[in-house]
């Protein structure tokens, strides 16, 4: 492994999570490739360190259990490494009315798309802050801007993503450590299947791919941006929507989430 900085990424099998980890590893960086999918992070892991002779070492996990935040970084002291880059990009979502929808499944959202960025962040800033270096990566949604009728608890958790993201960048921000939190629009992945949104008129509208969007992100957090929104209509409409009243804007998403 040498010198090479370390980066991790959870949700890395797949869509934004496996396009910012080749980037990573195009950069000459060591990988740590978190999922729940051990066989597509191994297959991930030999395709790129035979194509950019780095390490990729690979830890299965799933991040609905309250203790993986912990099992992780203890794997990672275990090995030796040091992380120089943490990416929060697990997460998922769910359509449907809220009354409706199966509350394991919300509340398993709950402990991805926020308990696990909070216990993950909380756990990299330890070893960062000592050294002084660090960027850390929280992949949110323009969804965190508005609320969301048919994914409140989805929107929900992508706002405090945001919020939390904010508010930590800012406490760190003379510490040689970065906070980034990167919101993509509708996104080309497997997502849109798994929440059962994919023929919302939303993603009818288009998808940008996720090679795209990764890049952006990565791009963002090197130059150690706090916000940073993907396309120039995801700006506009995230901007927008502080000023619309709310009844409007709840109005708005409910139908762009319609199926």
């Amino acid at each position: 492994m040498g010198n090479r900085e370390v980066a991790l990424v959870t949700g890395a099998s797949m869509g934004i999570g496996k396009e910012l980890a080749k980037i990573f590893a195009a950069d000459g960086r060591d990988l740590v490739l978190v999922a729940r999918s051990e066989d597509k992070l191994r297959a991930l892991a030999g395709e790129l360190e035979a194509q950019y002779q780095i390490t990729a070492h690979v830890l299965p996990a799933d991040l609905t259990k309250p203790s993986a935040p912990v099992e992780i970084f203890e794997s990672l002291e275990t090995r030796g490494l040091q992380l120089d880059y943490l990416v929060n990009n697990a997460g998922f979502g769910a359509t449907g009315a809220f009354a409706a929808l199966p509350l394991t499944g919300q509340m398993e959202m709950l402990r991805v798309n926020i308990d696990a960025v909070v216990a993950l962040t909380h756990l990299a800033l330890e070893g960062m802050l000592a050294r002084k270096k660090g960027r850390i990566l929280n992949i949110s949604s323009t969804a965190g801007f508005q609320p969301g009728p048919d994914m409140s608890v989805y929107y929900a958790t992508k706002s405090f993503v945001i919020l939390f993201s904010e508010g930590v960048a800012e406490e760190v921000k003379e510490s040689g450590v970065t906070v980034t939190v990167h919101c993509p629009g509708a996104t080309a992945t497997n997502f849109a299947d798994t929440a059962g949104n994919a023929k919302s008129l939303l993603f009818k509208l288009g998808a940008a791919p996720a090679d795209k969007v990764a890049r952006h992100a990565y791009r963002s957090m090197m130059k150690g941006k706090v916000v940073a929104i993907e396309g120039f209509m995801n700006r506009l409409s995230a901007f927008s929507v502080r000023f619309g009243p709310r009844a409007v804007v709840r109005k708005l998403t409910k139908w762009l989430n319609q199926t």
